[in-house]
């Protein structure tokens, strides 16, 4: 509101007369019965020098955070809860169910005999499998069981439930782009009125398709997003323990590699950067900064990020948030692997993404 600017000129650009502005107050007013606003006076916060994040830095210690998880389990069911998932709230951000202003992240807990019922949504959502063996998640008809450290999709507009067939817990972290569907006012969503989807294809018959470097001689596929919607830890562990024999780790990310769609080459999921990287033991990254905020998951290892003034220490399963444009370095006691996920390709596309390497 235009009444509550008048009195505040942090915004103003250097150019307006502060001494003059007492005089404009009556203009100010009139001008906001007819839902205009003075440019001038807010300026500087629309459009700022670098980046200003009220995201902060954070670390979530799944050994803390788990006895919630499992005690939400005695306190809500999957029926009524649709999906038992525990939001982590940025803590610049609290009450916004945001880990960064564009994303969502949250840990989600499905009990031995359960099913979360089917529904869809605009929203592309990711799965990385944090505990447990033998749930399974469905994505139009085909089931997926999944193991720690698969990264699995569910690509958008697409129906999916999961159960648990298993006797054991199973956790995974959620991610999804819903923020950046809301800023566009594109959220749609709908409940699937049997429970569970239909089984109508054998498992594995995604990678069958499309996994192997090879497509049916008249496969057709219009989505952005990759065919393949579970990428296994086992064979992205192969790949980057492969890659770092022959080559130099980045001096900035150690062994990184990003998720593709084998279909297009281009990323896995059209609106999240998923990747994963290994770092030797001792290993030391260069001070490094983006414009990506950045979720990270430790599937194996320990360590530290240093990012604000601020130090955590980092074991398997725990979580920590990066924010746009703050700098960070990890280094790690013992031989690392992380995951991690960020709106970098949708500053990619909008030609907006920036990054910063400390010289090495």
């Amino acid at each position: 509101m235009i009444g509550q600017n008048v009195d505040d000129d942090s915004g103003l650009v250097e150019t307006v007369n502060r001494a003059a502005e007492a005089g404009r107050g009556d203009f100010y007013r009139r001008a906001s019965d007819e839902h205009l606003a003075p440019l001038w006076r807010v300026l500087h916060g629309l459009v700022t020098e670098t980046p200003k994040s009220p995201c902060l830095p954070a670390l979530w210690n799944y050994a803390q955070v788990r006895p919630y998880l499992v005690e939400a389990c005695d306190l809500i069911s999957t029926e009524e809860a649709q999906r038992r998932v525990l939001v982590l709230e940025n803590p610049g951000l609290p009450g916004q169910s945001r880990i960064t202003r564009n994303l969502f992240a949250g840990l989600q807990i499905i009990r031995p005999g359960e099913i979360a019922p089917a529904h869809r949504h605009v929203a592309s959502a990711l799965r990385f499998i944090i505990e447990g063996y033998g749930a399974y998640t469905a994505v139009n008809g085909e089931r997926t069981v999944m193991a720690p450290g698969d990264f699995v999709i569910t690509p958008s507009w697409t129906w999916h439930d999961h159960g648990n067939e298993s006797d054991r817990l199973m956790v995974w972290l959620d991610g999804l782009d819903m923020h950046i569907v809301n800023m566009c006012d594109a959220s749609f969503r709908e409940d699937y009125a049997g429970g569970t989807f239909p089984v109508s294809r054998p498992e594995g018959s995604a990678a069958a398709e499309a996994g192997s470097n090879l497509l049916p001689i008249d496969f057709q596929w219009k989505s952005q997003t990759s065919p393949v919607f579970n990428y296994p830890y086992r064979t992205t562990r192969e790949s980057l323990h492969a890659v770092s024999r022959f080559r130099d780790p980045d001096p900035c990310h150690g062994y990184m590699m990003k998720y593709i769609n084998p279909v297009t080459g281009g990323p896995a999921m059209p609106t999240l950067t998923t990747a994963v990287q290994l770092l030797p033991k001792g290993f030391r990254t260069a001070p490094y900064r983006s414009t990506a905020g950045t979720v990270f998951t430790v599937v194996e290892g320990a360590g530290t990020v240093r990012s604000a003034g601020q130090t955590f220490s980092w074991q398997p399963h725990d979580i920590f948030v990066i924010p746009s444009w703050n700098s960070f370095d990890l280094e790690c006691t013992s031989e690392a692997v992380l995951f991690s996920y960020s709106d970098r390709i949708v500053q990619e596309k909008l030609d907006f993404f920036r990054e910063q390497r400390a010289h090495v």
